[in-house]
């Protein structure tokens, strides 16, 4: 069944980019128990079985059903393009209790019996130690399984807003949602009636919905750990938001070792090499040095190497600056050597 959202003439005005590290850390406690999602993250799932194995998700793994309504309040659009884990969950334990309350309920429902259950009954009970224990909970997860593997994930995320910011500059609205996702379908006039401004068409989503923007916009997320999905579905008061797989996933969790040529090691030398293969996505210094096990002024010196080479071209996003490849690095990278 479709979702649909319905935007006004001011809407089509109001996109805007952002990454959330509260988002990645909720997906990520899903993604443990979907073994549909494991095929990209195994190197991940192997690293953080004992620290997951420590903390008891029970709580919330009842509030994400398998198809179904998940609570807004605990992973709401972030207000800026690069809010920080402590500014979003400050925002999760301001949730009023009536609208905490109302969105497990929904969530609950979802799932047959959820609502009966000691741990259900007691969310509803008292919503307010809900909103913060569901916070604790979502704290203790982002510190053991999503922080310390943060800069390379910020990086990946980043990248994909940069190369989408462009996109949508340079082909418009219509034709990035093509490259998005094959589930987001776009067409003219509102949906029911045909007419007055356009609708974004979300299909193979649980339920037939209907949101009318309403002036708010719409916030683009890029997700690691959605993959292969496209989640929507934010109700009142919450704004709007998309959030789709992000590009390069299929080597985020590959080393550089693993994906240097020798040849080019002999070339440029081992950790250069290593720096400029490790570019499959705009990055910057501090993502790069944490990816490579280096020091981040070694990882300063050898981007301004190959820069100076012609191999790398730079820019400034928000707080850093990232690196991508040029044609000719590109070509280096990835060409592997002629063998009889």
């Amino acid at each position: 069944m479709p979702f649909h959202l319905h935007f006004g003439e001011s809407d089509l005005l109001r996109f805007r980019f952002a990454v959330s590290p509260l988002w990645e850390t909720q997906e990520a406690v899903r993604t443990l128990v979907r073994p549909e999602r494991h095929g990209y993250h195994l190197p991940w799932l192997r690293r953080v079985r004992d620290a997951a194995a420590g903390i008891d998700l029970g709580p919330l793994h009842l509030l994400m059903p398998d198809a179904g309504h998940n609570p807004d309040f605990l992973c709401p659009a972030p207000l800026g393009a690069l809010a920080s884990f402590e500014e979003e969950i400050e925002g999760v334990r301001a949730t009023s209790p009536e609208a905490a309350r109302n969105d497990i309920a929904l969530a609950l429902a979802d799932t047959p019996g959820a609502a009966r259950t000691p741990a259900g009954r007691a969310m509803l009970a008292d919503p307010a130690r809900a909103v913060r224990e569901l916070a604790d909970l979502l704290e203790r997860a982002w510190r053991a399984l999503i922080e310390p593997e943060w800069p390379r994930l910020r990086a990946l995320l980043e990248a994909d807003v940069a190369y989408h910011s462009r996109r949508l500059a340079d082909s418009g609205f219509e034709r990035l949602l093509g490259e998005l996702s094959p589930q987001l379908k776009w067409g003219e006039g509102s949906p029911g009636n045909g007419s007055g401004g356009a609708t974004l068409t979300i299909v193979g989503t649980h339920g037939d919905h209907v949101r009318v923007l309403g002036g708010q916009g719409l916030v683009l997320m890029p997700s690691v750990f959605c993959w292969p999905r496209v989640v929507s579905g934010y109700e009142a008061p919450w704004q709007p938001a998309l959030i789709y797989p992000a590009r390069g996933i299929g080597g985020l969790w590959t080393e550089a070792a693993d994906r240097t040529p020798d040849v080019l090691a002999r070339l440029l030398g081992r950790a250069r090499a290593d720096v400029l293969c490790a570019l499959d996505e705009p990055a910057g210094t501090t993502a790069l040095a944490h990816r490579l096990g280096l020091a981040p002024s070694s990882v300063s010196s050898h981007l301004s190497v190959l820069r100076e080479s012609g191999l790398l071209t730079s820019r400034r996003y928000g707080h850093q600056v990232l690196y991508e490849r040029t044609p000719l690095g590109i070509t280096l990278a990835v060409s592997q050597p002629l063998t009889d």
